[in-house]
């Protein structure tokens, strides 16, 4: 036996089962953007020789490139800055005016901002 309110129950589920569901809303939450790293550095000349050509290039470019002071020298003392083009390593030469040259490689420049040529060679920092 079906008792008299339960028809009416019934029906309506019935009823409910065969209305159009309305389209559930997705929320879309965006993740922060990574900020890029600050690629610029500078490069001191804390060696006793006058710097005449720099080269730095993305380690995986496996070539120097153009000399980057260009007519310019980096003489003792003095220092020039730079901004990289891309994030990641770079390999960097120096070749001071008595044609001898030193070289570092895999500088990360998002972490490393300072290049400092020494009678020793390259440091980064």
């Amino acid at each position: 036996m079906i008792r008299p309110g339960a028809v009416g129950l019934v029906a309506a589920l019935l009823l409910g089962a065969c209305t159009p569901q309305q389209p559930q809303q997705v929320v879309v939450v965006q993740q922060p953007v990574a900020q890029a790293c600050d690629t610029s550095f500078v490069v001191v000349s804390n060696s006793g020789a006058t710097v005449e050509r720099l080269y730095f290039s993305h380690a995986s470019l496996g070539s120097w490139g153009n000399d980057q002071l260009g007519q310019s020298v980096l003489p003792p003392g003095r220092q020039v800055a730079y901004r990289a083009a891309n994030a990641g390593s770079y390999d960097f030469r120096v070749v001071w005016a008595n044609g001898r040259a030193a070289e570092i490689r895999g500088v990360n420049v998002c972490r490393a901002s300072r290049i400092t040529v020494t009678n020793g060679g390259l440091l980064a920092s």
